[in-house]
């Protein structure tokens, strides 16, 4: 620190001497406050580069939820178109039975509204289509409306994922929530050391060259001093009260601390859950469900034509069918919704491993 002070009165005067004086001093707190006041600070800016980090995974997250949203309206558009066609053909089939005399108008006429319906449901998924484009803009920082590329045919079900347990230990080790709690902790356990600290007493060392020393020459030899200054800590009551909030806040911290391993625990085995439910979803789809559904409207078609079913019954074997398939391609897109939950929840893509087995 730098001082200066004058005397006004005392240039011009005739019976005194310029009167003025500075001070050059630098105050020199107790060893270890500055080293503890250093840890806070690095402490606090590790804790928010991880916060970025940490919002980062969020955003990885949203970005892979909106691109499966519209791979979801994408696939379900072409489902509905296959499902209007089917009902298309199926009026043709009762057209051609009226005009045979071996079916009834009726058909004809709920065939029509059927497909009506389906009409319908295209106007919602092109919608949905439309609006999940507009948040991958959006996340972009571009115009919602501007066109994207198709998204791809088919998505494959990834690797198999390593084991629950190894998956939680993944995420305790990399999850940037918990890296910035833990530096935060350490943050606040160097505020409860330098709360301690100030106990004891800063010294200011100073040098001062002063001019208010009278009238006489002779005087100058003696306008350089030295000194030293030291704040007197007698007053206890405001230390204690900080070394009090210090020692609360070390312990909220290291309680948000458990309170989150354990979220984190929880969200790793609900995440690989829901993935491995997902996963065996899509096999049965692909290997059982939608085979024995498309054969059951082929085989509902014939029969119609040959007069063993009802209309209506074909009409529900193409009701099943499309929502079968919506389904399916919902599944598929959940499964992709619940990997990327998974990468954010261990903290960054998971490492693949064997196919888990469950214990039971």
């Amino acid at each position: 620190m730098f001082g200066g002070t004058i005397g006004p009165a005392s240039f011009g005067s005739n019976t005194v001497n310029s009167a003025y004086r500075l001070e050059l001093s630098q105050k020199l707190p107790w060893p270890g406050k500055l080293g503890l006041r250093g840890q806070n600070a690095l402490a606090e800016a590790s804790a928010a580069g991880f916060d970025v980090e940490d919002m980062r995974l969020q955003l990885i997250e949203s970005a892979q939820s909106a691109f499966y949203d519209y791979f979801l309206a994408t696939r379900a558009l072409e489902v509905n178109a296959e499902g209007l066609r089917l009902l298309q053909d199926f009026k043709k089939n009762a057209e051609a039975r009226y005009t045979n005399a071996q079916g009834a108008q009726q058909d004809i006429l709920q065939a029509d509204v059927e497909i009506g319906k389906q009409r319908e449901r295209g106007l919602q998924l092109e919608r949905m289509r439309r609006v999940s484009i507009a948040r991958i803009n959006t996340l972009l920082d571009l115009q919602p409306d501007l066109p994207l590329p198709p998204p791809p045919k088919q998505l494959a079900v990834k690797d198999a994922l390593q084991t629950p347990a190894t998956l939680r230990a993944i995420a305790l080790a990399n999850r940037p929530d918990l890296k910035a709690l833990m530096n935060r902790i350490a943050a606040e356990e160097a505020s409860l050391g330098l709360a301690h600290k100030e106990y004891y007493p800063d010294v200011e060392p100073f040098v001062m060259y002063d001019r208010f020393m009278g009238n006489t020459s002779d005087t100058r030899d003696l306008a350089i001093m030295i000194g030293a200054k030291v704040n007197l800590p007698t007053q206890t009551c405001r230390r204690d009260g900080a070394v009090a909030e210090a020692h609360a806040k070390v312990a909220q911290r290291r309680a948000e601390l458990a309170r989150l391993t354990d979220q984190v625990n929880f969200e790793v085995q609900q995440a690989f859950e829901q993935v491995h439910e997902s996963e065996n979803a899509i096999r049965l789809y692909e290997k059982e469900i939608l085979p024995a559904a498309r054969a059951n409207v082929k085989t509902a078609q014939a029969e119609y034509m040959t007069g063993k079913i009802p209309f209506l019954s074909l009409i529900e074997a193409q009701r099943n069918f499309v929502g079968l398939q919506d389904r399916f391609y919902e599944t598929t897109a959940d499964y992709f919704r619940r990997r990327a939950t998974l990468e954010r929840a261990v903290g960054g893509p998971p490492p693949v491993g064997q196919a888990f087995q469950p214990a039971f």
